[in-house]
Formats: structure tokens, sequence, C-alpha cells
């Protein structure tokens, strides 16, 4: 049996989150239906096509409820039905162009909500508050599929992401002090301030809208490139993504005519180590430090293009 402040607090949570969506509201959104009705005609309009079965089952709803709701939209225009050839006891339902209607200006009002929301909040927050969703889905749904990772380039905020994800993450799981985040600090503001697109890159790996790894290529000179602050969020491990941005540096440098592809890294970070040996990099000289507190052991790789 969970603690009994646990279920407590998530059950404050639930009464906070209601009333922050204004779900007791008879009139969702300022709009003539209830949430039940919104819910109903989104579930409809998603689809080319849905049984009235498949709805009472999916949105656990009862049949006759379902049955008056669909009444009232049909009499409104906004549905049209049709014998359901699988179940002469079902019909298929779908919107009508009026519903259609409703259903995309139901969906402008619920995006404005939340983007009035997100709007009050500090740089950062919204994406907080999307990871902590995703977080109490995953674990709560069992039916949930996370969200797809995409790949992309950086923008406004994600350089200082880099310093602050790569600066809390080492300290917590290797005890490596502040001037970690004060070397990471320097290079992604060097790379900020001297971008050359011709020759550099910053890549983001997404999920959900929130950043989950990183990876940047910046210009060494003499035909080199490096490959610079490769990291992937814990929350997003086993998914394929340091693989993914260690290939896309190795294109990248080749398309732009380096040499050469040359990293740094540490001999305990065996995962990235493990992605650059199969990416066909070689050691070519290590030593120990301490540069951040712990002792260490710094290898250099490089990779001939």
């Amino acid at each position: 049996m969970p603690d009994v402040a646990l279920i407590e607090t998530a059950r404050d949570f639930n009464r906070f989150y209601t009333n922050f969506l204004g779900l007791l509201n008879k009139a969702y959104l300022d709009s003539p239906y209830t949430l039940t009705d919104a819910r109903v005609l989104f579930e409809i309009g998603s689809h080319e096509g849905v049984s009235a079965k498949a709805l009472a089952r999916d949105l656990h709803l009862d049949p006759a409820y379902l049955s008056r709701i669909l009444k009232r939209f049909r009499a409104e225009g906004l549905i049209e039905t049709s014998a359901d050839t699988a179940d002469l006891r079902s019909q298929i339902i779908t919107v009508t162009d009026r519903g259609r209607e409703e259903f995309e200006e139901l969906g402008r009002r619920a995006n404005d909500q939340i983007a009035a929301r997100f709007d009050m909040l500090a740089a950062g927050e919204p994406q907080a508050v999307v990871s902590a969703m995703n977080t109490i889905r995953a674990l709560l749904d069992p039916t949930a599929k996370p969200a797809p990772a995409i790949i992309r380039a950086h923008r406004a905020g994600d350089i200082g992401w880099i310093v602050e994800s790569q600066g809390r993450f080492y300290a917590e799981e290797y005890g490596w002090d502040l001037r970690f985040e004060g070397l990471v600090a320097e290079v992604a503001g060097k790379f900020l301030a001297n971008f050359d697109p011709e020759k550099e890159y910053c890549w983001i790996a997404e999920r959900g809208g929130v950043n989950v790894g990183s990876v940047l290529v910046t210009d060494g000179g003499d035909g080199v490139a490096k490959l610079r602050l490769l990291y992937v969020d814990k929350s997003a491990r086993g998914l394929g993504l340091g693989k993914l941005l260690v290939g896309e540096c190795i294109r990248f440098a080749r398309q732009k005519g380096y040499r050469q592809l040359s990293l740094w890294t540490n001999d305990m970070l065996d995962t990235a180590r493990a992605i650059y040996i199969k990416a066909g990099f070689e050691l070519v000289s290590e030593e120990r430090h301490s540069m951040f507190g712990p002792e260490a052991n710094g290898q250099t790789w490089v990779l001939d293009l």
C-alpha cells in the first residue's frame, strides 16, 4: 500500500489540474459543449470513421449516455452515421463539415489555453512541465508509446541547455566539480561567438518538445573537425540517439571536406566509447588527469575521413 501522504499529494494535484483546465465548468473552453461532448467530438474528428462501440470502449462511456450525445450531435448537424458492416448493432460515425469546423475550433481554443499558461513561465519551464507530463504518462499508462525523437539544428536557448544539462549530469553521475561545467560553458560560448555554419554545426535531439541530446562539430583547423559535447539524457537512453548524433557529425565532416574528425573523452564513459569504436574511431593518446576533481583517464580518438 503506497504511503498515505503520496496518495493525498496525488489527489491534490488532480484537483489542481482539474481546475487548471477548467474541467468543472459547464461550458468547456467557453464553448457550448461539456468536457465529455468535446472529448467525443475530438475522437470522432480524429478518425476517418469510428464505430459507436469503439467510442464507448475507448472513452469508458456508458453506451446509453454516449447514444444521447450522438443523437444530439446528429440533430445539430455535427456528425453523420452509417451502418457498421462489421457489427450490425453498431454504427460508423464521421464528422460533417460543420462538425469538423467545431472540432478544429475546440483544438485552437485548447492550444491557446495552454499557450497562455506557458507564456507566463520562465525560459525552460514549459519544457520541464512537458517532461514531467511525459514521465507521469509513461509510468501510469501501460499502453503509452514514447514520443518519437527528432534531430534538429540548435536554436536560441539550446546552447544554454547543453551547459546546464551536462554540468548537472556529470556532477551527479561522476562527482565532477564546477570546473567541468566551466569547460562546457567555454566550449559552448566559443561555438556561439565564432559560429561558422559552413564549417560547424550543432544537433539537438528532441522528444515530445523536450531536449534529450546534443552534439557539436567545431573547426579545429588544418582540415580537422572536432566532435564536442556529445550527450544523451538518461530519459532517452536505449533509443540509439548517441549513434545517430555521432553519425550526423561524421556525415557533416565528410560533406564539408574535413580530412579527420577528432574527439576527447574519458575512459569511464563506456557507452560513448563503444559508439566511437563502432564508427571507426581509433585511440591515439591518453593521459591521467584530475581536471574535474576525481582522477580520470582522458582519451583522444580520431577518425580518418
